[in-house]
């Protein structure tokens, strides 16, 4: 389910001008329904990762953008990966065990 900026930010427990702040910086990039931003569910998680880097982790705005490249570069790695080792599973059994081992440093380079 899709919702306002007001609505998110009252559930999560920020301001409306903190989480205006996060989009005007790109931190959260909800989608526009009707000319008003709607978030859905990985925006709200996103939101709630910030809000806990502030809190408890004590990030401040000028580390947000660096730690948030991180995790979304580190995000698209797992898919990749992901995807690689599905590919892996469509080889035939000896190649996928070569593969595997190969992925393990257990094969001869």
């Amino acid at each position: 389910m899709k919702q306002t900026l007001h609505q998110i930010a009252i559930e999560i427990g920020v301001s409306d001008d903190d989480l205006t702040g996060w989009i005007d910086r790109r931190w959260v990039l909800p989608s526009r329904s009707g000319g008003q931003l709607a978030f859905d569910e990985s925006d709200r998680a996103r939101i709630r990762m910030i809000l806990d880097f502030h809190r408890d982790l004590a990030i401040d705005d000028e580390a947000m953008p660096v730690v948030l490249d991180l995790l979304d570069r580190l995000h698209a790695v797992r898919t990749h990966l992901r995807s690689v080792l599905e590919a892996v599973t469509d080889l035939p059994e000896p190649v996928q065990g070569l593969v595997l081992r190969r992925i393990q440093g257990e094969a001869d380079q």
